[in-house]
């Protein structure tokens, strides 16, 4: 019996060494690898992800080439990825409209969010700004609150369409106060700005890449940002916490993820390279101006964690708001 024990663990030790010794661990990367941005060219989330690729590329050894597939909310990037091969050469990056769609269209959905992907790093997060016209007769968040009470269903609210971030953090915003303002549906956050700007729409959420030149050029007023500290972009402007709705959140994560059974050292290998990338001194600096706060030192595990948390967040305010994608 001694005898037949030794053999299985000698077994099991040969099979690790294969394991971690294999031509697609050992040799890893050996060509180009492609980072999916689920967002399209210019924005936030490409600008993240060209900023910190640049940085770790030298790292990896190898091009890292970055591909555009915007489109239903990040879904069509998440299906592509969700399908290549688990062998570490195909990315995604995405955002918090992953465990929002997530939330809100469990059937329609081709892939589990917390399954099908292996998450790698949270790459920063990015607080949205709650912003109204000029010509609405609010200047603080409560007094946002209490003309929504005084007249509800009047107000009106723009959003890029249902399950993305600005539909979403409205909903929470109008569940934690009780109100009903409206949804305006529009195809982007550019057609939102310019109709907020305009006066044809009474309120909107926006990241701060997008907000802050309609901001500081006065043709909107910003009321508060939806991250837990005060954005150094805005730093007069409270949080939504601060501004009456204590435990309000809604920062908008940036992340890598890649196809479930990616082996797991492939994955702790990016991870360790993406956040020495986000720990650089110049790429924090670039990050702070694109509104990011960036991340740096998260694991696989920590990350999986936190999209559960995240999904569990979404799915509450979507039973909660009774959002519907009909």
């Amino acid at each position: 019996m001694k005898k037949l024990l030794l053999a299985v663990q000698a077994l099991c030790w040969c099979l690790a060494a294969v394991g971690f010794s294999s031509p697609a661990i050992a040799g890893y990367p050996s060509h180009s690898i492609s980072i999916v941005v689920a967002w399209p060219p210019g924005g936030l989330v490409d600008n993240l992800t060209r900023i910190v690729a640049q940085r770790f590329q030298p790292e990896l050894g190898q091009p890292v080439v970055i591909e555009n597939k915007p489109g239903a909310g990040g879904l069509v990037a998440a299906n592509f990825v969700g399908r290549a091969p688990a062998d570490g050469y195909t990315l995604l990056v995405t955002t918090s409209a992953l465990t929002m769609n997530a939330a809100l269209r469990k059937k329609e959905l081709r892939f589990d969010v917390l399954k099908d992907f292996e998450p790698i790093t949270l790459a920063g997060l990015a607080p949205s700004v709650l912003m109204v016209r000029n010509s609405l007769p609010v200047k603080s968040v409560k007094e946002l609150i209490a003309l929504a009470k005084s007249e509800p269903g009047k107000l009106t609210y723009g959003s890029a369409g249902i399950g993305t971030p600005a539909n979403f953090s409205s909903e929470l915003l109008n569940t934690m106060a009780g109100v009903r303002i409206m949804q305006v549906p529009y195809k982007g956050a550019p057609p939102v700005m310019l109709d907020l700007a305009a006066g044809r729409v009474d309120m909107a959420f926006a990241n701060t890449t997008v907000a802050l030149p309609q901001v500081l050029a006065g043709h909107v007023r910003a009321l508060a940002v939806t991250s837990t500290k005060r954005s150094p972009l805005l730093p007069n402007v409270p949080t939504l916490a601060e501004a009456g709705l204590p435990d309000f959140e809604a920062d908008q994560w940036v992340g890598f993820l890649a196809p479930r059974g990616t082996p797991r050292p492939i994955l702790e290998r990016l991870a360790k390279d993406i956040n020495l990338a986000l720990l650089d001194p110049a790429v924090r600096a670039a990050l702070a101006k694109q509104g990011i706060d960036a991340g740096g030192h998260s694991t696989p595990a920590s990350f999986s964690a936190y999209l559960k948390k995240d999904l569990a967040k979404w799915t509450g305010v979507v039973k909660a708001a009774h959002i519907t994608v009909d």
